[in-house]
């Protein structure tokens, strides 16, 4: 029996999460407290990019099983279960900014105790948040309608960006914490739908849901930062990391996936998570060294790079004209949270040098960043126009396999600093060009001259 769901909160988590309960016959309530964002999603309109949802979207907004609204009391009542799909920003300290979950928690309770006859709500923290926090939501609910009939339930999210409707509506598990039987019944009828191919639905506490995100997203983080020092060490002894990646991939207590070498981690859940459970451990009077240097490395990666296009430019890049490939976190995705294409374009832009970048789906993200310090090509082999180097810093699939005479004809330089390793370095030299990868043998390629 299909469900109404209020979804508080349209940013990425929301929406997706929402639009998928909606496919799944669900009867979705989207609210968000941004009127023009309101208006946009009742047109059809997407304020972020990702691959599919745009069709999704339309079709349950066509069969009227999806809405949008600015009013949180009529949707928390009309609902059995609410979604919390909020920010939770870093603070200075690494810590996870509650305000916004607990506020709404707070207005969540105001709205049950001036309606006494509501009914059983369930309250699921779909935010990605520290231990403890479903406590504090309850807390929260519950000084404000002390008799409002109620549970509250973490579910955390494990969606990849540029793959979220694939992961949400064929999960490869789901994690649902709570010590409610009543909540429990509830999240298992709403996700049977979703894992009719036998994934597994895990019931667990609340505080072991909660963590559970944190400790898989600093597992890939930590799988990526080891990756980096590999390929790192790799260049000092002479070993080529693709081929050791093919390696250890194969043993299966390995596995291939988050194997790839490159600038670093970013985006919005792995730097953000790495730092909050930090700050956690700090707060319990843990020290998790693994994960510190987890950090470490992945703060270092970006300038590594960096350091080879100055060690190639004999560290004067004043004036040196570069293109950029990417700015996106990662391919698939516009998102440009932590990006570490950012990172190797403010040491350029720091050392004098003149970037023009083009991203299929960034660009906007890299206008709210750099304004007129840099410019924006309309086109791949228009950003490379008089360029002295290449840079890449996304995996863009439109990258993967260039051109290479229009590079040669239509930059000024012939170096590519390729800092996803998606070329073979011995076809790029083949071709004319200087070529440096990430943890492959330190350069290939012609002489300039």
């Amino acid at each position: 029996m299909p469900f109404t769901i209020a979804v508080v909160g349209t940013g990425y988590v929301g929406l997706v999460s929402g639009t998928c309960f909606a496919e799944s016959g669900n009867q979705v309530l989207c609210v968000d407290v941004d009127p023009k964002k309101i208006e946009m999603l009742e047109s059809g309109g997407i304020p972020i990019y990702e691959p599919g949802l745009d069709l999704l979207l339309e079709r349950n907004i066509r069969e009227r099983r999806i809405r949008f609204t600015l009013d949180l009391e009529t949707s928390v009542l009309k609902s059995e279960i609410i979604f919390l799909c909020l920010p939770t920003p870093p603070g200075e300290d690494g810590s996870a900014d509650l305000q916004y979950v607990l506020q709404v928690a707070h207005d969540i309770g105001q709205i049950l105790q001036r309606n006494p006859d509501a009914g059983y709500k369930v309250i699921v923290d779909k935010s990605t948040v520290p231990a403890g926090t479903s406590e504090l939501v309850r807390d929260t609910i519950r000084q404000q309608a002390p008799d409002a009939e109620f549970d509250v339930a973490s579910n955390p999210e494990f969606l990849r960006e540029g793959h979220a409707v694939e992961d949400c509506m064929r999960p490869e598990r789901v994690v649902v914490g709570t010590s409610s039987p009543r909540a429990r019944k509830v999240m298992m009828e709403l996700y049977e739908p979703f894992v009719r191919s036998g994934n597994p639905i895990y019931m667990v506490s609340e505080r072991s849901a909660e963590v559970a995100k944190y400790a898989a997203n600093s597992f890939i983080a930590m799988r990526i930062s080891f990756m980096n020092e590999m390929a790192n060490f790799c260049e000092q002894v002479g070993a080529d990391i693709d081929e050791i990646r093919v390696v250890i991939g194969s043993d299966s207590r390995i596995g291939k996936k988050y194997l790839f070498p490159g600038i670093g981690y970013g985006g919005s859940c792995f730097p953000k998570d790495v730092r909050a459970i930090l700050k956690t451990a700090t707060d319990h009077g843990a020290e998790l060294e693994l994960i510190n240097a987890v950090e470490r490395v992945n703060h270092k990666q970006g300038r590594l790079f960096f350091e080879k296009i100055m060690a190639h430019f004999d560290g004067k890049l004043q004036g040196v004209r570069f293109a950029a490939w990417g700015l996106a976190f990662k391919a698939n995705t516009d998102d440009v949270r932590e990006s570490p294409a950012f990172r190797v374009i403010d040491l350029l832009i720091e050392a004098g040098a003149d970037v023009t970048a083009y991203d299929p789906e960034g660009m906007e993200g890299a206008r709210q960043r750099y304004g007129d310090r840099i410019r924006y090509g309309a086109g791949m082999y228009e950003t490379i126009r008089d360029a002295n180097a290449l840079v890449v810093l996304t995996e863009w699939n439109e990258f993967r396999n260039p051109d290479f005479q229009r590079l040669s004809d239509g930059m000024q330089g012939n170096v590519i600093f390729d800092g996803r390793n998606l070329f073979n370095g011995e076809d790029v030299a083949q071709r004319g060009f200087r070529y440096y990868s990430v943890g492959r043998p330190l350069q290939t390629g012609v002489e300039e001259g």
